[in-house]
């Protein structure tokens, strides 16, 4: 437990901050998910346009440090492949 009134703060903060980016996290899975289920449903242009949208979603979380930078990358590039495969 945290015994100092600085010790007390950081621990209210990062919980905050955990609930924030759980938020941010579920909205990245999200924006995913929202592109294989149009690679799925096997129309390109359509999951091409889910796809621009999806990329600001990304990149945003990532510049935010939620996730890895080249985490993001990896995603897109997966994303943008299936995409071409159709």
């Amino acid at each position: 437990m945290a015994n100092t009134a600085q010790a007390r703060k950081r621990a209210r903060q990062s919980a905050e901050q955990r609930v924030h980016n759980m938020g941010l996290r579920s909205e990245l899975r999200t924006a995913i998910k929202k592109v294989r289920k149009a690679i799925d449903a096997g129309n390109k242009e359509v999951a091409q346009k889910v796809f621009v949208e999806s990329q600001s979603v990304i990149d945003s979380i990532a510049d935010k440090k939620i996730v890895h930078k080249n985490l993001a990358a990896r995603q897109k590039s997966r994303l943008s492949a299936a995409i071409k495969a159709l």
